[in-house]
């Protein structure tokens, strides 16, 4: 990324355990057209899923040619969840996004934000939403009547390692009233795109 590139927009990173409802929330920012926001579509080596459509819901690559990308140095940020299943975002998205003079709105995992924070520390505000409870965030995994109970125990031991890192964030937003957290979510969003 070019000098240039990086002084055009802001990143808003919103992290957090899985069903702790940040992507309701970054659902409900990507409305407000005031704060000029464009969302960040992360690439994967996983199979598509249902109705899922590249360049829509995730840009799909094989895996040998997300290895390639990464030898590239074409990724702001990617991790390997499984072996072989690959995330993360491209350098050319961000640089699209503020090509239309947005700014950059993600939804991704802790560590994948906390990379982007370091690379951008200026020009990033790393947000943390938070469940009330590991007891609440159970409830509301197995609500979704998504997955087994295996992969929610998997996940909600997952997000104890997660809430741990909530400190490193720059801010952190507790979902235990979803008007009040989309609220606090579009004041702190909007206070840092006009600084």
């Amino acid at each position: 990324m070019t000098e240039h590139t990086k002084t055009q927009g802001k990143l808003i990173v919103f992290s957090a355990p899985s069903g702790s409802g940040k992507t309701t929330i970054v659902r409900h920012l990507l409305k407000q057209e005031h704060l000029n926001l464009a969302f960040s579509i992360s690439a994967t080596s996983r199979e598509k899923r249902g109705t899922e459509q590249d360049a829509k819901d995730y840009y799909f690559l094989s895996a040998s040619d997300f290895k390639q990308h990464i030898k590239d140095d074409d990724f702001l940020e990617w991790e390997e969840v499984y072996r072989d299943n690959f995330y993360g975002t491209l350098k050319t998205e961000v640089e699209r996004i503020w090509a239309l003079g947005k700014n950059v709105i993600f939804d991704i995992d802790v560590s994948g934000g906390l990379r982007i924070k370091r690379k951008f520390p200026e020009q990033t505000i790393a947000i943390f939403v938070k469940p009330p409870s590991i007891d609440e965030l159970k409830i509301r995994l197995k609500k979704r009547k998504t997955e087994s109970d295996d992969k929610i125990n998997m996940r909600i031991s997952k997000a104890s390692a997660e809430l741990a890192t909530a400190p490193l964030f720059d801010v952190i937003i507790e979902n235990d009233n979803l008007d009040k957290a989309l609220l606090e979510a579009e004041t702190t969003v909007s206070d840092f795109i006009k600084k």
